[in-house]
């Protein structure tokens, strides 16, 4: 049998009543970036995937309610890249913090999904924060095994989920060396330092059911993580 599907529930589409009946539930955050995705993706891929993990999430999931997602990070290593806006570390950093602070006002649990690598340590530093206030907040972030940005792996799991925002004509190959050989030019140049098209790895490979397996992957990964969580006393 499959797992049961439900309707996902947004903020944006709760009554005011039912937002305070929501005692209990897990409020989902979607935190993505607006950043180059080499010439064949959106600039909102980051975001575009933090929603879809939370929808998928949340129709597996009983009281599980999506917050509108937060489309600005940490991208400066995306700078001189058109397209690109980034608030940079510590503002992701104070406006996730701020964010769960406020939503702990009507949800006791919040978890924030980030699916965009430039995140990590704002978000982490964040979660770390706000958990030595003593409030019940987890961070999420995909364990994508595959090339670095915009390559194959991206590009699937977009062709997967939007496969109408995706340009498989204008794709192309970027830069192809391990991310531990050029990760020290990147952080003195950015990626514009190592591929310039924006690329790192290889979008013509990429293929729709590879996408559609890391996204189930990653959803069971977060419904384990919701499940295990709210059976924890508090």
């Amino acid at each position: 049998m499959g797992q049961p599907v439900q309707s996902p529930q947004f903020v944006t589409s709760m009554s005011f009543p039912a937002a305070l009946r929501a005692e209990g539930a897990v409020l989902v955050i979607p935190i993505g970036s607006t950043e180059q995705h080499g010439p064949h993706l959106p600039l909102t891929t980051d975001t575009d995937i933090a929603v879809a993990l939370a929808e998928r999430l949340a129709a597996r999931v009983k009281n599980v309610i999506i917050a509108p997602a937060l489309s600005y990070g940490a991208s400066g290593e995306h700078a001189g890249f058109p397209g690109t806006l980034s608030i940079g570390n510590v503002a992701t950093e104070l406006v996730l913090t701020e964010l769960v602070r406020s939503a702990n006002d009507t949800w006791s649990r919040v978890l924030a999904i980030s699916t965009h690598g430039g995140n990590d340590v704002p978000v982490r530093q964040a979660v770390a924060l706000l958990q030595s206030e003593g409030r019940d907040v987890q961070g999420w972030f995909p364990s994508w095994r595959g090339d670095a940005h915009a390559g194959h792996t991206e590009t699937s799991i977009m062709l997967h989920i939007a496969t109408e925002r995706v340009d498989l004509d204008a794709a192309e190959p970027g830069a192809s060396a391990p991310l531990a050989h050029i990760i020290g030019t990147m952080r003195s140049g950015g990626i514009a330092a190592v591929s310039p098209n924006g690329v790192l790895g290889d979008p013509t490979t990429a293929d729709e059911k590879h996408g559609h397996a890391l996204v189930d992957a990653a959803t069971t990964e977060l419904v384990e993580l919701v499940a295990t969580w709210t059976r924890a006393p508090r």
